[in-house]
């Protein structure tokens, strides 16, 4: 029978009345990567859940290669070749990678025993089939893996089996550029094989290097579908949003003021001599590949790791940043990359997590005044916009921009002089990237010294009046905003090796 791929007609869904899909029609064809894009809310992950069995529609159909599926359960998906990969990957973590792979159909020798000769040689003939043989060790423990490669696994553990229907779901937001790359490689495997794939990503440029076609979903209805090589960035995301990408950069420049973090040849096991300045009102970026060391110095700024040598001054006064509470006194904040795992508790409500910082403030004797403390964060929740059915609600259900926007409340709970803000768009769809450019903006304009982390250049030029530049743990140049560009920042990026191959 030939392969003609996957197709929904009509599907709905609705939540306590609220309609998360409104009647999606919409097909995935063998061996064509369709990326679905929306922001959050717009029902990319319902109908994603809907595919993988979890959720069960209100109405509409579903087809793969002309027959009618009933998926009713995550098992009916995987019976049927359909496999989501998701992002949060499922692994047992006292068990070798190989085990994790092959769970449910592991090799046996003498009817019970693990068979590890035989298992072994699958797995390593399957890494290097798919092109992962540099990137994961087939007796590491699960509980010994990075982010990257739990992600890999759970591919991994989908690609060896017979799956016709692949859905990726942010697969990209943990691995590294080379990672990445294999990924990409591999998807390009998939479509050859005659694979149906389904892209799910926020990563504007990663959609065009990827995808065949674009679905744009908004308010849980289909706008429209697009083939990559017919349109742009601009018209995806008025297609998302109904408005222009140039708009999410509207900032009117606030007037910089004096100094109020200084770095003074700073050094740490990971960064060396490293001295910038950030002032009142400023916006100053970061910039660099995988491995520069931008994120080893925002944790040394803020007392995570320890400083060798070296001086920071926070507006004038020498701080000694033993640990993150130095840092916090003398006026700083930090939002890190890894929200989930370094700033959120992500099992508490909104509230908690909002006040976490102000505490000392709310007080009264030993108590927690708990009327200022839902007040305080009621207003943080209306201003920066927070969706969240209440305070109460806890923070790992909330969308990947609201929990970032938690974060920003509970630093701007605490009035802070300088603020560091690593990845600070990570995982956040477009419309939630432009309710936190404007947080960053109106933060500059208050006088705020903001420093920015981003590995994304058209976010860099467009929020930062100045971009300092790292490479293998050295600032390798400055560029104001008038003369920087993705070529001259590449260029400061890469110094070293472009010299070296010179």
């Amino acid at each position: 029978m030939q392969l003609t791929g996957l197709r929904v007609s009509g599907l709905a869904k609705s939540f306590a009345g609220v309609p998360a899909l409104r009647e999606v029609s919409l097909d995935f064809p063998a061996g064509m990567v369709t990326a679905l894009m929306g922001e959050n809310g717009a029902g990319k992950s319902t109908l994603i859940r809907i595919l993988g069995g979890d959720h069960i529609p209100d109405a509409g159909s579903i087809e793969l290669d002309g027959a009618a599926l009933e998926l009713t359960t995550p098992a009916d998906a995987r019976a049927a070749g359909i496999r989501v990969i998701g992002q949060e990957p499922e692994i047992v973590p006292h068990v070798s990678v190989a085990e994790n792979v092959y769970l449910g159909s592991l090799p046996r020798r003498a009817g019970r025993m693990l068979d590890r000769t035989a298992l072994r040689t699958r797995m390593r003939a399957d890494l290097t089939r798919l092109g992962f043989d540099r990137d994961l060790d087939p007796d590491m423990l699960g509980s010994k893996l990075t982010a990257a490669q739990r992600q890999m696994v759970e591919i991994m553990r989908a690609l060896t089996t017979d799956a016709k229907v692949i859905a990726f779901d942010e697969p990209t937001s943990s691995l590294s550029e080379h990672e990445t790359e294999s990924l990409f490689a591999l998807i390009g495997r998939l479509r050859e094989r005659g694979l149906a794939v389904i892209y799910v990503s926020h990563r504007m440029r990663e959609i065009f290097q990827v995808a065949d076609r674009v679905a744009v979903l908004r308010d849980g209805a289909l706008v429209g579908v697009r083939d990559t090589g017919d349109t742009d960035d601009q018209e995806i995301v008025r297609m998302m949003v109904g408005r222009d990408l140039s708009a999410m950069f509207a900032r009117k420049r606030a007037e910089r003021g004096r100094v109020l973090l200084e770095v003074d040849a700073v050094t740490t096991d990971d960064v060396r001599d490293v001295s910038l300045t950030v002032h009142a009102g400023e916006v100053v970026a970061l910039a660099g590949l995988v491995g520069a060391g931008r994120s080893e110095l925002a944790g040394a700024l803020f007392g995570d790791l320890p400083i060798r040598s070296g001086e920071v001054r926070v507006d004038g006064q020498r701080v000694r940043l033993r640990q993150p509470r130095d840092a916090v006194r003398a006026g700083m904040g930090y939002a890190p990359e890894e929200r989930k795992a370094q700033a959120l508790l992500l099992q508490r409500g909104v509230r908690d997590n909002i006040t976490l910082a102000v505490l000392d403030r709310l007080r009264r004797w030993r108590f927690v005044r708990r009327g200022a403390e839902q007040q305080l964060a009621a207003e943080y929740v209306e201003a920066l916009r927070i969706r969240t059915p209440s305070l109460d609600q806890e923070v790992r259900k909330l969308s990947g921009g609201n929990q970032q926007k938690v974060v920003l409340a509970r630093w701007l709970a605490r009035k802070p002089k300088v603020l560091i803000l690593d990845e600070p768009t990570r995982g956040v769809d477009v419309g939630a990237k432009a309710e936190i450019y404007h947080i960053i903006e109106d933060l500059a304009e208050t006088g705020v010294a903001v420093l920015v982390i981003s590995s994304e250049l058209p976010e860099v030029l467009g929020l930062a009046d100045r971009i300092v530049v790292m490479q293998q743990g050295r600032v390798t140049g400055e560029l104001d905003r008038a003369e920087a560009g993705e070529e001259a920042i590449l260029a400061l990026a890469m110094a070293s090796d472009l010299t070296a191959t010179s």
